[in-house]
């Protein structure tokens, strides 16, 4: 009997734990790893693999590829989907006529023989052993491609296999409804359940023959491949202005699965495509290249691509992450110096880009009130000051393009129009054909801006600046500090509720006079009649928002999956205010007095964000 075939490690929990793992895996190499740790009485790596089960949550699982309940691996992917699919059994009367779509990148981890593609077919092999359709993409894709193709297809559901910009050990699974966007509560929480409820792997889900010769199983590569391409054309404005352009773009896809898909969209936009990082442009499951493969860290990523562009001639350099649903932009300067731009200043350049063009082909001025954008709560407000002055409806959501996704499609349902949607974190919304962030469109529009900014003499540093000044400048600073200790963060958090007594909030910070304060752990709002929050409250987090006199704004959080409190500030002038420098001292002053009477690092023993 092979499953009593392994090492007492005399804790009787983890003994039935190991016990009912080596029943359920069929996969040789995870199992002869448990084998191993057992017989070695490695307790503490055992623990960790068997510690606790993944937390299934609204951004679905993301965790580190290996052995044990608590990783990513063939068993636990086969038990999560098993969870999924019952779970929609309930939601969807016709599931088995309408179906799931799965997607997945290039992320590999060969000492646990577990890859995105490996995790998809196994997915694709539980809904196909209960009747269900499948679409799984015969290849790589953007995460994009998943959202897109629920809407496109009229689909239950979607999966994507994916970690996006995590070290490479990770990997994930993404889950979008039936209405194109990522799941909200209470969702997670059912498909949760369903998954305790489906741990024992069902008859046949480690039967990959069926993804031979399933009639159920479809491949929506070359369709959604045309289909994807001829949408995002409607953002498409300026044709020949792209195609007579000198303007020479650098794009790197950061080791993942962009290269292809942005060479597709510059060309639907008659672009002369981007130079390729050669270096980066296939997928490597190793990241060679970089310490890590997310491009908001900025210049470490894209050393290769700055050299690329001194050679070529290229001014602008796009890099997606490694899942291509994050656009970074960098611009070459007069001083020769490269520029990276925030995600803030890319969402105020493609927020007025896009209501630009819209303003532009429209010829009913009325239909301005009928127009939506939207921005999570922790990104810059230069959306709401654009709005006011132009006319249309900003609007904030919480923090997660899954808010904002869920949001536009309520809008959309309503003959809304929604223009654009961003998060501070580099992720944007160009189209409503996608209700997810999507680094592929992003890059080609980016690139169309470009060449007409271009074919005005202007460039995008110049015209960020022509937006400031015409809204208010908006000068953000964002950064976390670490901590591992979970009673300390909740005081911290409790103090700032309590903090001249019981039930109240600070009247200041240092010089700094606070005129508003809102509590999305609570559901306080001192800005609201009822003093009742508008948007969604969550217990499980902790998230403060300050407003003060002199136009700041700063959010204090707790982050989801890191050891980290979080602080996102801005200082929103009107426009005529116009010393840069002033600003940012005074925003620098801000920060500082709020590091020392909110934050009191050293008091809480908090480590500072590592250079």
């Amino acid at each position: 009997d092979m499953d009593q075939d392994f090492s007492s490690t005399g804790d009787a929990e983890l003994d039935a734990a190991i016990k009912q793992w080596l029943r359920f895996d069929k996969n040789p190499k995870t199992s002869e790893a448990v084998r191993r740790l057992a017989s070695e009485g490695d307790l503490e790596e055992l623990r960790a693999c068997f510690g606790s089960r993944m937390e299934f949550g609204t951004a679905g699982l993301r965790a580190a590829m290996g052995a044990g309940v608590s990783r990513m691996n063939d068993l636990t992917i086969v038990q999560t989907t098993q969870g999924f699919c019952s779970y929609l059994e309930k939601s969807f009367p016709d599931l088995k006529s309408r179906g799931v779509v799965v997607g997945f990148d290039a992320r590999a981890h060969p000492p646990s023989g577990g890859s995105s593609r490996r995790f998809a077919n196994l997915a694709a092999t539980v809904f196909l052993s209960r009747g269900v359709p499948v679409y799984l993409f015969s290849d790589i894709t953007p995460t994009p491609f998943v959202p897109y193709a629920v809407s496109h297809l009229k689909l239950c559901a979607g999966i994507m296999v994916t970690a996006s910009h995590n070290p490479k050990q990770d990997n994930g699974y993404k889950v979008y409804w039936d209405n194109g966007a990522q799941i909200i509560s209470p969702h997670d929480k059912g498909i949760s359940g369903a998954i305790e409820e489906n741990l024992e792997p069902w008859p046949q889900v480690w039967d990959e023959s069926v993804l031979k010769g399933s009639p159920l199983l479809k491949d929506p590569y070359a369709d959604i491949n045309r289909d994807y391409f001829q949408d995002i054309q409607k953002h498409c404005f300026h044709r020949d202005t792209n195609k007579d352009s000198k303007v020479k773009f650098v794009h790197t896809s950061v080791h993942g699965v962009g290269h292809k898909f942005v060479q597709s969209a510059f060309r639907a936009f008659g672009l002369t495509p981007p130079f390729a990082v050669p270096e980066q442009k296939d997928p490597d499951p190793e990241f060679t290249t970089v310490k890590y493969p997310n491009p908001e860290e900025g210049e470490g990523v894209l050393t290769l691509s700055f050299a690329l562009a001194d050679k070529t001639g290229a001014t602008v350099v796009l890099a997606n992450d490694p899942d291509a649903d994050r656009l970074a932009v960098a611009e070459k300067q007069q001083s020769g110096e490269w520029r990276v731009f925030s995600g803030n200043e890319l969402g105020a350049l493609l927020g007025w880009w896009t209501f630009s063009c819209w303003k532009q082909r429209t010829a009913d001025p009325g239909a301005v009130k009928d127009v939506y954008m939207l921005a999570s709560t922790v990104s810059s407000k230069i959306l709401r000051a654009i709005a006011l002055k132009e006319g249309f409806h900003f609007e904030e959501t919480l923090t997660g393009f899954k808010w904002m996704g869920n949001r536009a499609k309520q809008l959309l349902d309503q003959g809304k129009t929604v223009l654009f949607a961003f998060e501070e974190a580099i992720g944007y919304m160009c189209s409503p054909a996608v209700l997810d962030k999507d680094g592929v469109s992003a890059a080609a529009i980016m690139a169309e801006f470009t060449c007409c900014m271009a074919s005005k003499n202007l460039t995008l540093s110049q015209q960020l600046k022509a937006i400031y000044e015409e809204y208010g400048y908006h000068i953000s600073e964002n950064s976390y500090f670490i901590c591992h200790d979970a009673d300390t963060i909740k005081a911290l958090f409790e103090r700032l509720r309590n903090y001249e007594g019981e039930g109240t909030y600070p009247q200041t910070c240092g010089k700094f006079k606070v005129t508003g304060v809102r509590d999305l752990t609570t559901g306080y709002d001192s800005s609201q009649l009822d003093k009742k929050a508008v948007l969604p409250t969550s217990k499980s987090s902790q998230m403060i928002t300050f407003t003060f006199s002199n136009g700041g704004v700063a959010t204090m959080r707790t982050s989801g999956t890191e050891p980290k409190i979080k602080y996102y500030t801005e200082l929103c002038a009107p426009p005529g205010n116009s010393d840069t420098e002033q600003l940012k001292k005074e925003l620098n002053g801000l920060v500082n007095a709020m590091v020392e009477h909110f934050f009191e690092p050293k008091k809480n023993k908090l480590q500072p964000r590592p250079e």
